[in-house]
């Protein structure tokens, strides 16, 4: 089974996320486990503080390190005789998030995603625990949560068994390094716009041709750095990962 955990400071958040996504199917169909862990419950006073003012000065506060510390021994001692663990810090300083990146986590067992807020987390924390640090892009949003649960979502649909056929994950957007093809079902006219007739003359190797056209098309219209990396990699003979 697949192991992950999610230490955040508003758990509420990610349980919702978690009930209106593929992510709870995975759960339901005992093929992966999530332990939503709640930062607050390993701060000390009151109040439940989980942040404080950097030394040094400056704006913004920064999430503190021993609220993390027990959270992470905690979480780890949940799961006892792992061989292999990884814990993911979302960072807008982290490597960019891919396709690649999720499939190759899909074939992970145990993942831990740690939440920052503010300016982030105290550098202790990553240098003691974090193995890896990834972002969706160059944009900053007000919490780790989502970025977390937009990783994990993509991971959880690469584990076979999860979704309903595993062989539409493999045809997914960069899964052979193009974007997808369109796709289209009933009614076969809408508005005077008909269904490419191709795609209903029950001839699957000339549909397959003519979605792989689509495939090239779109990619070479919309994202012509994929397509330059595409044709790099095809007129050197290698396979995209």
């Amino acid at each position: 089974m697949k192991r992950f955990a999610i230490i955040t400071p508003v758990p509420e958040l990610v349980n919702t996320v978690i009930q209106e996504t593929i992510i709870r199917k995975s759960v339901e169909n005992e093929i992966a486990e999530i332990n939503v862990v709640n930062l607050r419950n390993f701060t000390k006073g009151k109040y439940r503080q989980v942040d404080d003012e950097p030394y040094g000065g400056g704006d913004g506060m920064v999430m503190m390190a021993e609220p993390f510390f027990k959270a992470i021994d905690h979480t780890i001692s949940l799961w006892n005789g792992i061989d292999d663990l990884r814990i993911v810090y979302p960072t807008p300083q982290g490597e960019l998030w891919s396709q690649k990146t999720a499939r190759e986590f899909s074939m992970e067992g145990n993942i831990i995603f740690l939440c920052g807020h503010y300016k982030g987390i105290d550098e202790r924390v990553i240098e003691k625990y974090v193995t890896h640090e990834f972002s969706l892009g160059d944009y900053v949003i007000s919490g780790g949560e989502l970025s977390s649960m937009v990783m994990l979502d993509s991971i959880i649909r690469m584990v076979p068994g999860v979704l309903n056929s595993y062989e539409s994950a493999l045809s997914d957007s960069f899964m052979n390094g193009l974007l997808d093809a369109p796709y289209y079902t009933r009614p076969r006219v809408i508005d005077g716009v008909e269904v490419p007739e191709v795609l209903l003359n029950g001839n699957h190797k000339q549909i397959d041709f003519w979605r792989e056209k689509k495939r090239e098309e779109r990619t070479a219209a919309r994202r012509k750095d994929l397509w330059k990396k595409y044709n790099s990699l095809r007129n050197n003979g290698e396979k995209h990962e």
